[in-house]
């Protein structure tokens, strides 16, 4: 009997660095091959094969499998181009690991935050609204009760864009304008006050269902992300936080989620859910996590996923 060929899986990356190489890595040891490739640069064709995609290096073949690792912004039928490919590969039996869905559900933060709470999942308080004047009803009323509001750019990662509003250090900040930076939207999540100095929240990455590590990112600052200046620490992974993040992975149909969860003073929900990140970096996780979060994923996309595509294609 002929051993089963490498499985081919295209790392689906806007940019390669750091996580890209940490990926192939991880499917060379498994004795697969891991190549790079731009959803800007793959389109539509349905003279090129006969599934109607072309994908760079990939001929007129399709990957085994997809990994999805980024999505550039742009316009948005852009977007929706490089989606759609998500979505065809999907419906051409390709393994895509997190598929266009859940990366949808979670890059829209209106949509996360309403599965969310469909879920019984405990969030913090939002509204999205494309009127500026309710917006700021939100603002004077939530300031009038004491109350700071988080107004974040909608598709926004990072930590870029955020801005307190309403009643912050004693005075009332008002509603900016919606039009730079927030395509004329306002998302607004009532903020949660810090537990503790320095204050933190945690990020807990779940693979497969099932929270595999976490830790905590502190900082100075009321933005926790690593990427505007916080730091991380390790933490053990407590039951009720692995609840929590698993319980928010599985609201959004992930296979893989980086679910940022805030300490609250409130006894009802100590602990809070802000944001479930479909693309989530690992970088800052793997300093405090003694195993390879890679090998995980990669481990997880071949022995659960692409192994079930092909005992159904056996079957």
């Amino acid at each position: 009997m002929l051993p089963a060929p490498a499985a081919r899986v295209a790392i689906v990356a806007d940019e390669t660095g750091w996580h890209t190489r940490q990926l192939q890595s991880a499917l060379r040891q498994r004795g697969a091959r891991g190549r790079c490739i731009d959803l800007a640069d793959c389109r539509i064709d349905t003279g090129a094969a006969w599934h109607g995609l072309a994908l760079p290096g990939f001929g007129r073949e399709l990957p085994d499998a997809v990994l999805v690792r980024g999505i550039a912004g742009g316009s948005f039928e852009q977007v929706t181009k490089r989606l759609g490919v998500l979505h065809a590969l999907r419906e051409l039996g390709v393994p895509v690991y997190n598929d266009a869905r859940a990366i949808e559900r979670s890059v829209d933060k209106s949509m996360t935050s309403l599965l969310l709470h469909a879920a019984g999942i405990p969030t913090p308080a939002t509204w999205a609204t494309e009127s500026a004047a309710e917006a700021q009803r939100i603002v004077m009323r939530e300031a009038a009760a004491g109350r700071s509001l988080v107004l974040k750019p909608l598709f926004g990662s990072q930590g870029k864009g955020l801005r307190k509003l309403g009643q912050v250090d004693g005075r009332f900040e008002a509603l900016p304008d919606l039009g730079a930076g927030y395509g004329g939207l306002a998302y607004l999540q009532r903020w949660i006050a810090p537990t503790e100095a320095p204050g933190f929240d945690y990020r807990v990455l779940v693979i497969a269902g099932r929270a595999v590590a976490a830790m905590r990112r502190v900082s100075e600052h009321w933005i926790h992300n690593l990427a505007q200046g916080a730091r991380s620490e390790a933490t053990p992974l407590a039951p009720r936080l692995a609840a929590l993040a698993e319980a928010s992975a599985a609201a959004l149909g992930m296979d893989y989620a980086g679910v940022d969860i805030m300490p609250s003073a409130d006894p009802a929900a100590p602990l809070q859910v802000i944001e479930v990140n479909g693309v989530a970096a690992w970088q800052g996780l793997q300093r405090v996590t003694g195993f390879n979060i890679a090998r995980a994923l990669v481990d997880d996309l071949l022995d659960r996923r692409l192994a079930a595509r092909r005992a159904r294609r056996r079957a």
